[in-house]
């Protein structure tokens, strides 16, 4: 299975092993900035990811580092795989930066755990559904945008149908199934697709029931994401109205792991699952 090599992936990465090594040689950013010639801020955002570093400027900071060989080599290559524009910037007009990281995330994961309380996950949307929850949105968007929204929300979900789909774990609220978007027919045939794609072998769709009562993730949805390479950790993915926030800090991510298990525990089995969205979507027959 070839490896895939998302930018914003390596980037993360970048910013994590330079803010690392800064940080073993005792030196401030500023002390960086002064040796390699540019402005503190710019060590920021290299650091931080916000901005991709010149393939130039890390190999002056790796001198300071001091680091050579074979370390030197292979971050090197990172940052020019940073340097590389993903298939998803052909879409940068259309959705927000801070949702392109998240896109650059999704597309190197291998493992993927989402709880939904009140929509059917992007990976999993038809396009009518997609079409009616943009055409519910406070902002009209013209027939041109919609396109462009729905084409970019597929183009997503190309990967749980590919050689190295990641395995996905998604609980749903109830409410996720029984809250009618775009009318009746949109709604059978939208959950028709979730049975599709809970039948899939690295797919698990499970739904947490009213009966469950209160749970640990009122406050709304989350995303855990994994990734196959050791030197990239987890990140969890809290999106809202105007933004979104990504946590890497261990104990924040161990703390939604254990809220996703709790959830997982709570929600019915996948068979009761897969047997509730199937009579639901017969309601909307």
């Amino acid at each position: 299975m070839t490896a895939r090599r998302s930018p914003t992936v390596r980037k993360r990465r970048l910013a994590a092993e330079l803010r690392r090594l800064r940080k073993e040689c005792g030196l401030t950013r500023e002390q960086v900035a002064e040796r390699i010639g540019c402005a503190p801020v710019t060590i920021t955002r290299i650091e931080t990811g916000q901005s991709g570093a010149r393939v130039g400027e890390v190999s002056l900071m790796l001198e300071v580092y001091g680091v050579t060989g074979d370390e030197r080599e292979a971050l090197l290559q990172v940052a020019k795989d940073a340097r590389k524009r993903g298939w998803w910037h052909q879409y940068s007009g259309t959705m927000p930066k801070w949702f392109q990281v998240y896109v650059g995330l999704e597309e190197e994961a291998d493992e993927i755990l989402s709880y939904a309380s009140e929509l059917v996950p992007g990976l999993f949307q038809t396009e009518d559904y997609i079409r009616a929850l943009l055409r519910a949105d406070l902002r009209s968007w013209s027939e041109h945008e919609i396109k462009r929204r729905v084409d970019l929300r597929l183009r997503r979900q190309e990967r749980l149908v590919g050689a190295d789909a990641p395995k996905v774990w998604a609980v749903l609220n109830e409410a996720v199934l029984r809250r009618e978007v775009g009318g009746g027919k949109t709604m059978e045939q939208q959950l028709q697709h979730l049975t599709e794609m809970a039948r899939l072998d690295h797919v698990n769709i499970v739904v947490l029931p009213f009966s469950a009562g209160a749970h640990p993730s009122m406050e709304g949805a989350c995303t855990v994401l994994r990734f196959p390479e050791p030197a990239d950790p987890d990140v969890v993915y809290v999106q809202y109205r105007r933004g979104s926030i990504y946590l890497e800090d261990p104990s924040d991510i161990a703390m939604y792991v254990d809220v996703f298990d709790q959830l997982r525990s709570r929600a019915l089995g996948p068979e009761d699952s897969l047997a509730l969205i199937t009579r639901v979507a017969t309601e909307f027959t």
